[in-house]
């Protein structure tokens, strides 16, 4: 069988709190990357792609289910923490994983899982036939716990059993990930999903073990610089360059679909110019996301501005293994992959978010975006104006009024967001740039 009729490998790399400009082929000047850099060069970069939300677990609910995470309790969190043992991924819920599975694939996820503890919610559960790595949203880097203290207990399993290993967190995934893939049977395709930490806090790089040691708190306020981020973003891309490496030791790389993505916008020491806007924020520093997909057996290199979402990569990656959304679920993404063969144009998306902190909404449609903020609203030109700072639904009544009138009609299919729901937001008490000057003050 060619490599151009038969089923591709997938390996689905999610980095986390990974800013637009945090790689060198976005625009990352004062580092390089050049492992991702290569494989943007030889596959798709996208200049248009987005996550489902602004923070970690939504996303992750977006992507695993092809849909809006608003139709699932869980992913209503911001993130998924106090309540990961009720309101995590239901079980009999169809997943990318799963239909994978289901279509021939062997499957493996390897690092971060954020959708729901044990005992009742797991990889395991939901589609995956092997785990290695962490339950919850963040653990340390070199002591693998989710917080600090002799009496916390690591957050690192091997399946549904704990384990211990010794080793910078980053590097450990890369070498399981390599070992996995080189495992694998020649005559059945794999999909892996390689979901990193990096560059997510505790700010620590792969010689700061002794940052981790006097850490007390793992939200590390009082830690982290730029020189330490870049540690922790170059440790990404040679994980991420040992991993093509093993695809290519293995004779597979070119029919293997590579696809590398963040889970939502950058964090504080995070470069996400020529937007503004962060993690838990709808700006479009807080949602666009760098994006690189590689398949050399069928994709021609090239710079896509398609827009894009990361509950489209269930259908994409779907109709690329030959296979369908369930019937009973269909994707609230789209099957992006005539665009990128060519078979098909660049076209126009309608994409809505919403975000609990700041009572957030968000609509895009073509090169306009609808943003609410609180009680205040916005119209933006994203395409000329990406810092979205001149504001033109005064300018433009009738397309505002529309998108406005849009984000309500699509918003009533969803669950509410209720009292209960969990969300995460910046506030000036732990990030300067986020005061907020009482409307007397600012000399108005």
């Amino acid at each position: 069988m060619s490599e151009r009729t038969r089923q591709p490998n997938i390996v689905f790399i999610l980095a986390d709190d990974l800013g637009w400009a945090d790689l060198s082929v976005y625009g990352q000047t004062q580092y390089q990357t050049p492992h991702l850099d290569a494989l943007a060069a030889g596959g798709v970069r996208f200049t248009q792609a987005y996550a489902n939300s602004a923070v970690c677990s939504a996303t992750r609910f977006g992507l695993i289910t092809g849909r809006y995470q608003y139709r699932l309790r869980g992913g209503l969190e911001e993130p998924l923490v106090r309540t990961a043992h009720l309101h995590g991924l239901p079980t009999d819920h169809p997943t990318l994983p799963s239909l994978l599975r289901d279509a021939g694939y062997e499957t493996a996820l390897i690092g971060k899982w954020h959708l729901g503890n044990l005992p009742h919610y797991g990889p395991l559960k939901s589609g995956y036939n092997r785990f290695f790595g962490n339950y919850g949203g963040a653990i340390d880097y070199f002591t693998h716990k989710p917080g600090v203290g002799a009496a916390v207990p690591r957050d690192l399993y091997e399946g549904e059993v704990p384990v211990e290993r010794v080793g910078y967190y980053t590097q450990l995934l890369a070498d399981e990930a390599s070992s996995w893939i080189a495992q694998q049977a020649e005559e059945k395709p794999f999909f892996l999903s390689l979901h990193f930490t990096a560059p997510h806090w505790p700010w620590v790089g792969p010689e700061d073990e002794h940052v981790s040691r006097d850490l007390t708190d793992i939200f590390h306020y009082d830690g982290g610089n730029l020189h330490t981020y870049a540690k922790m973003v170059r440790s990404l891309d040679a994980a991420v360059g040992q991993v093509v490496q093993a695809l290519k030791a293995k004779g597979v790389f070119d029919n293997t679909i590579v696809i590398f993505t963040s889970d939502n916008g950058g964090e504080r020491f995070s470069k996400t110019w020529p937007f503004t806007g962060q993690k838990t924020e709808l700006l479009e520093g807080g949602i666009r996301v760098p994006t690189l997909l590689s398949w050399p057996a069928r994709l021609q290199p090239q710079v896509s501005e398609q827009v894009t979402i990361t509950m489209d990569w269930l259908p994409t990656l779907l109709s690329a293994a030959g296979t369908a959304p369930h019937p009973d679920y269909p994707s609230d993404g789209e099957n992006i992959l005539p665009v990128l063969q060519g078979q098909a144009p660049v076209h126009e998306r309608r994409l809505f978010w919403r975000y609990k902190a700041q009572r957030q909404r968000a609509a895009r449609e073509g090169r306009f975006k609808y943003l609410r903020i609180n009680d205040h609203e916005f119209l933006f030109d994203v395409e000329d104006d990406t810092l979205e700072r001149a504001n033109l639904k005064d300018k433009h009544p009738a397309v505002f009024a529309r998108l406005r009138q849009a984000w309500e009609d699509w918003n009533a299919q969803f669950l509410p967001i209720t009292d209960e729901v969990f969300t995460h937001g910046v506030t000036p008490d732990i990030q300067a740039d986020r005061y907020a000057p009482e409307r007397a003050n600012r000399g108005l």
